[in-house]
């Protein structure tokens, strides 16, 4: 980052700003004491987190309803725009969008109990999806009033299949629709027709996941999707709009690959199915891996997700991510005396900020980057891409840190800084363990024991070095970093002939790691 708004003329020793002490009558320890920037994981901050929320065009296009589905890094702030959307619930609510979340917002994920119990298909799972939504939209007709010809004719056909009750609850809404799909004849369609008799049989199952014939009708068979659409005129002929709402996919079905490659590949061909629907919507927060893995085999359904968005963050909305954060707390707003709108409206004014709060490096050295983009180099995962949370939490630990030294009687932060250097590179290690530990190790078990073997090698491999440390062919090295690089780990340097495998800082320090090539 350019480092602009900064008044060479005003530097003392060691390129510090000379700032007088009756300048600085707050105390920097009780400062660091009450600064916060905010929790990691959204879920743990959803009551602060509308207060300093970067409002970007992403968010304004997920909050008019412009977009459906939300793609991107874990940590990038998919859970914090689902977040800010059940915080938003009554803004939604005067608009006539009645927003319902269809996983559970902490906790065991509704999804998991599938994992031992799952369905039989992706054709079953698909009908699964349907029915839960079904479940969803009747018990939201109850919940909310409406009361019309269409409510009339959709409630009594779901409370007739056991989807709506008086006592409700996500876990109740999902078991219902699985033990229902599973009543439902995968070939006939739901329908058990006798073959004598040509009629059909099993009256307990007339939801049916294909059309019936008009003789079925009679009888009292409806499709899925034919309720759905009833639910959609009862909510449109009532002025209203109903969002379901999908987050934490990647934790419900984390343990098995396959249950999660058939439960997405189901629920994208459950969101065409729906797309025709103008007052009912789904709205899909989804890690971006997790999407390329489902449609790495082809999946023909993604060329009609076409309502979507993938958060990416730039080096300036980074920048404005963490002044906001530190605006946030009003020690610094009294520590630095600045007006946080005329702050916020402008990047040279957040830089000149940053640099106040941080000395201007890390490292020293002409060649040597500037803090923010030290910061930014060390939270950075293989794929080159940073994620907020990292950032987020390399600041808390530095803060850490730094109240740390305060309370063992070391020096105050030179000048006006209220962090030096020694705390920023101290809180590395947290980081790294942290990310190694709760996110690459958590969200890829199988790849542990390979990495682990890594612990104190050399931050630069190739395939023969690894062959030699997992005792392994360098064939089988060579696809062991490759898929290590996909899931960010290594990053993939060289050319294809000779490929070499860098490791990022963001994982170093987990693994004790030495800078330089091996062998």
């Amino acid at each position: 980052m350019v480092f602009k708004g900064f008044d060479s003329s005003n530097l003392g020793t060691e390129g510090v700003p000379r700032v007088e002490l009756s300048e600085c009558p707050m105390n920097k320890r009780d400062v660091l004491a009450a600064v916060t920037f905010g929790e990691r994981i959204a879920e743990d901050e959803a009551d602060a987190l509308i207060s300093y929320f970067v409002e970007t065009d992403q968010w304004r296009k997920v909050l008019s309803g412009d977009v459906d589905v939300v793609y991107g890094p874990k940590g990038s702030g998919k859970s914090a725009l689902y977040s800010l959307l059940r915080k938003k619930r009554d803004d939604l609510l005067a608009r006539n969008i009645i927003p319902v979340a269809g996983e559970k917002v902490r906790g065991t994920p509704v999804f998991e109990d599938l994992v031992a119990d799952p369905p039989a298909s992706e054709d079953q799972f698909r009908g699964l999806w349907k029915l839960y939504f079904l479940s969803l939209i009747g018990t939201g007709l109850r919940i909310v009033g409406v009361d019309n010809g269409h409510s009339r004719g959709l409630l009594p056909a779901l409370e007739g299949a056991g989807l709506v009750h008086s006592e409700w609850s996500l876990k109740g809404s999902l078991r219902a629709a699985l033990d229902y799909v599973r009543r439902i004849d995968s070939v006939s369609g739901g329908v058990k027709i006798n073959p004598a008799s040509r009629i059909p049989e099993g009256v307990e199952a007339k939801v049916t996941m294909r059309e019936p014939s008009g003789e079925q009708r009679k009888l009292g068979y409806v499709s899925a999707d034919t309720l759905l659409e009833m639910g959609d005129k009862a909510f449109g002929e009532d002025g209203k709009k109903f969002w379901i709402v999908l987050d934490r996919l990647d934790v419900a079905f984390a343990e098995s690959s396959d249950l999660e490659g058939n439960a997405l590949r189901a629920l994208f061909r459950v969101y065409r199915d729906m797309a025709d629907l103008e007052n009912i919507s789904l709205k899909i927060f989804l890690r971006d891996d997790i999407w390329a893995r489902i449609t790495s085999a082809g999946f023909r359904e993604a060329s009609h997700i076409t309502r979507s968005i993938t958060i990416t963050w730039d080096t300036r909305s980074l920048l404005y991510l963490v002044i906001r954060r530190a605006l946030h707390n009003e020690a610094v707003r009294e520590f630095y005396k600045v007006d946080p709108a005329a702050v916020l409206a402008s990047v040279d004014e957040q830089e000149k900020l940053f640099y106040r709060i941080f000395p201007p490096q890390v490292e020293r050295g002409e060649r040597k980057s500037t803090t923010f983009d030290w910061m930014l180099a060390r939270t950075t995962d293989g794929t080159g891409k940073t994620a907020p949370r990292e950032l987020i939490h390399l600041l808390s630990a530095a803060r850490d840190q730094q109240l740390k030294l305060l309370e063992r009687g070391e020096a105050e932060p030179e000048g006006e800084y209220l962090f030096d250097r020694i705390a920023l590179q101290a809180a590395l290690p947290e980081v790294s363990k942290v990310r190694y530990e709760q996110t690459l190790c958590a969200e890829h078990p199988t790849l542990k024991p390979i990495l682990d073997k890594l612990e104190g090698e050399k931050t630069q491999q190739t395939p023969p070095s690894l062959a030699k440390i997992w005792r392994v062919s360098d064939a089988e090295a060579a696809a062991r970093a490759e898929k290590l690089a996909e899931v960010g780990f290594f990053q993939k340097r060289g050319s294809k002939e000779q490929p070499v495998f860098w490791v990022p800082f963001l994982y170093r320090d987990a693994l004790n790691l030495v800078q330089g090539p091996a062998e």
